[in-house]
This record gives C-alpha cells, structure tokens and sequence, in this order.
C-alpha cells in the first residue's frame, strides 16, 4: 500500500510539471535503454522533471502502485500517465506525442 505521504509526492510531482519521468537514471545519464529512448522521445518536446527510481526503493515500488503499472520508466504528460517507452516511441512515431505535450 502507498503512503498518504508518497502519493501527496507523486501528486505534486505530476501536476507542477509538465513533463515528467519516473526512470532509472536522469535525462543526463539514462541508466537503462528503456529510459533512454523515453528521454529521447521526449527531450524535443521541453523541459524533463526525472525522477531516479533507483534512488529510493520505496519511490521504486510506490510509483508502480500509484499508475498501477508494473514497469519503468514511467511518463506522464500535463498530469496524466501516458505509459511506458513503448508507448511513447509509439506516439513519437504517429506524430502524437508533440500534441499530447503542445496541446
């Protein structure tokens, strides 16, 4: 079970930033291929809030809780959870994703 104090995190998070990722790593050094292809993805788009799961076990394994999604990285756009890197290499490749985040 998330924590009240953990989800309240996550909620400012998502919502004071337009873009954001939870992923293993930062948009500087992507420790894993699936988070760099969605840093990738997302980069031309604007400004990255990354979140380093690896950090925090506990953000780890809450983050997964809070979108009720079992893998990372994790990318939400203006506040809602877009998916994981698959989606959106997906959405890049259909032209949508600039609209998700310009729109």
């Amino acid at each position: 079970m998330i924590s009240d104090a953990l989800k309240a995190r996550f909620d400012k998070e998502i919502a004071e930033h337009p873009i954001v990722i939870y992923m293993k790593g930062n948009a500087l050094f992507p420790l894993c291929g699936f988070s760099a292809r969605a840093v990738q993805c997302l980069q031309p788009l604007g400004p990255l809030y990354t979140v380093d799961v690896l950090k925090d076990p506990e953000v780890r394994d809450g983050i997964k809780q809070y979108s009720s999604w079992p893998t990372i990285p994790q990318v939400y756009i203006k506040g809602k959870f877009i998916g994981g890197s698959d989606i959106v290499a997906e959405l890049a490749e259909r032209g949508e994703l600039e609209q998700l985040v310009k729109g």
